[in-house]
């Protein structure tokens, strides 16, 4: 007698991608486009989420990321609570243990958290018991970013296996570089990480089907997407580069750089772009950029990822 096949457990957050299948990433970017339809239609709405309240909990500025979610959660019928800390006790020395206690007893069913600090989206789902969607922590995770960007590309080219991503730029900042490089591996894809020693970290060698170099040309030779990295100077305080002159002039995604990318090669940015700097705006606003194609899709995103996590079934 064989024994079963042990049926594996749909999570109930979204913190990074540790406990999630293929499978079940995959599903995720399948749902995506029916959520695009969704968002075709005269009247963009569905009643999936009608009686559901999402409270979006942002310690950290945002603007896309925000409007993002508050949008999906909206076109699907919820009921959404914003929550700013600049405007709340939180400002008067309120712990974030108390904040999310005394949200959760306005019967509050999932989190949508944005926080500065890493592991904070783990917290909030450790306080309140709810699920939790992570949308962005520190420099550990920004799970949400890597899956827009993951449907983009294969938007593009039909499928992720086989396709080489190269993202440039502020590595050591970014947790939207972590989680790509979480992510992209799992769909088949091969992920190339560049930028000046000084913002490389040398863990990030070890996941599988990740490499890392200090050459922009080596990095985006036979790239099928090349992604730029915002340089986030206000989380910076160790003298990582010498000028930002210095860094645009070596490390900047332009036209002269993309011409050592596949013939077919698209330009993503996970925004807000500093233009000129780590993106020129030949390359920003040419026929290879999908970034305001990016920001349309993490809509289409956000839906799906939420309609998985609180009413999908197996």
């Amino acid at each position: 007698m064989t024994a079963a096949t042990p049926k594996t457990v749909r999570p109930r957050n979204l913190l990074d991608f540790q406990d999630w299948s293929p499978e079940r990433l995959t599903a995720i970017l399948d749902n995506a486009d029916t959520m695009l339809q969704v968002l075709d239609r005269p009247v963009k709405k569905v009643p999936a989420l009608q009686g559901l309240t999402i409270c979006t909990a942002f310690f950290e500025n945002s603007t896309r990321t925000r409007t993002s979610f508050e949008l999906a959660a909206r076109r699907m019928s919820a009921d959404v609570m914003t929550f700013a800390a600049g405007a709340s006790s939180v400002s008067k020395g309120e712990s974030l243990r108390d904040t999310i206690e005394v949200l959760t007893q306005y019967r509050v069913d999932a989190y949508i958290v944005r926080h500065h600090a890493s592991g904070a989206a783990h917290l909030v789902h450790q306080y309140s018991g709810k699920p939790v969607i992570n949308a962005g922590d520190g420099r550990r995770a920004h799970p949400t970013q890597a899956l827009l960007d993951a449907y983009t590309v294969r938007q593009e080219f039909g499928s992720l296996e086989g396709k080489t991503v190269a993202i440039l730029g502020d590595i050591r900042h970014s947790r939207v570089a972590r989680s790509n490089a979480e992510l992209l591996p799992k769909l088949g894809a091969r992920v190339v990480l560049c930028g000046p020693a000084t913002l490389l970290p040398a863990d990030l060698a070890g996941l599988p089907g990740v490499t890392l170099t200090t050459d922009p040309v080596e990095a985006v030779r036979g790239a099928h997407a090349v992604m730029a990295l915002r340089l986030q100077q206000e989380r910076m305080s160790g003298g990582y580069l010498g000028s930002l002159q210095e860094y645009a002039d070596t490390y900047q995604v332009n036209e002269a750089l993309m011409k050592h990318a596949e013939s077919g090669a698209i330009v993503l940015h996970p925004g807000p772009m500093n233009r000129d700097v780590e993106i020129s705006a030949d390359a920003a606003d040419g026929p290879r950029s999908r970034i305001l194609k990016q920001v349309e899709n993490g809509q289409a995103i956000r839906m799906s990822v939420l309609y998985h996590l609180l009413v999908g079934r197996d």
